[in-house]
């Protein structure tokens, strides 16, 4: 069974596409599965669309759910298509996000970090002048921030979990083995699963998150992986996801996972 988790389209302000472009899409790859996971709404923010071009507006926020469940019955029997969403953690609001996301029948929810210390992870000018010390500790409260989304119990699939090396490259160089093992040991004891993402291959870094270092020491922890091209664009669904199956066995993996009404569904690689 091949699938697709995180997929976007129009209402976020920074993707192409309806979700049905997204679900033909998912089709002409050859899915099962395909999942639609736009941007929730900043709920911590008392205004309709606090960033027009980064997430949604809450007033359409129950339009996509009805609009995903729409195009499930559509097309049932042809592709079977998932109610999720990509989540961001804030501490200060979790609460309200989890408040509002358990009002709806999501398959699975995905959980990323997009900002630290009120800064955006892809933020490049966020290195400037700092010193060896100050970007460990910059990574290190990554990876806590990670660890805690993980113990929150809001998420089934983290996302993209060394995305700072996005627009950042040297972000992988900088040495904090300790705080990523940490994470990936709570990651595993919480069970939550790791996106394998591939849309690194749009920033500066190329590639996928996490890295085969990551990955690799994911195994050893026992770390579940699922997969997500983190299309915004129609053309992007599924994309590399061969050759992402073919390194996750080449590594040691077995199985990867999706999830289905917050159940997970294991599937060989």
């Amino acid at each position: 069974m091949k699938f697709d988790l995180h997929t976007h389209h129009f209402r976020c302000g920074h993707a192409d596409g309806t979700i049905r472009d997204y679900i033909e899409a998912g089709i002409a790859a050859g899915l099962g599965v395909i999942g639609i996971s736009d941007h929730t709404p900043y709920f911590g923010d008392p205004s309709d669309q606090a960033f027009p071009k980064i997430a949604m507006a809450k007033s359409e926020f129950a339009n996509y759910v009805d609009d995903v469940l729409s195009l499930k019955k559509e097309y049932e029997g042809v592709i079977d298509v998932l109610l999720g969403i990509e989540s961001d953690y804030f501490p200060e609001h979790a609460e309200i996000y989890r408040k509002t996301l358990s009002a709806y029948p999501f398959d699975y929810v995905i959980g990323s970090v997009h900002s630290v210390g009120g800064v955006s992870i892809f933020n490049k000018g966020r290195w400037k002048n700092l010193s060896k010390n100050e970007k460990i500790r910059v990574k290190s409260e990554y990876y806590r921030l990670i660890a805690d989304s993980a113990r929150s119990g809001m998420f089934q699939i983290l996302g993209h979990i060394d995305a700072m090396k996005g627009n950042y490259p040297a972000f992988s160089e900088i040495p904090a083995p300790q705080p990523i093992d940490d994470c990936l040991r709570v990651i595993s004891e919480c069970d939550v699963a790791i996106e394998i993402n591939t849309s690194g291959g749009t920033k500066l870094v190329g590639g996928w998150y996490p890295s085969e270092d990551i990955l690799e020491r994911a195994l050893h922890f026992g770390v579940e992986v699922s997969f997500g091209s983190d299309a915004h664009k129609p053309s992007r669904v599924a994309e590399d996801r061969d050759a992402v199956a073919a390194q996750l066995k080449a590594i040691g993996f077995t199985h990867w996972v999706y999830y289905k009404q917050r159940q997970k569904v294991k599937v060989s690689l």
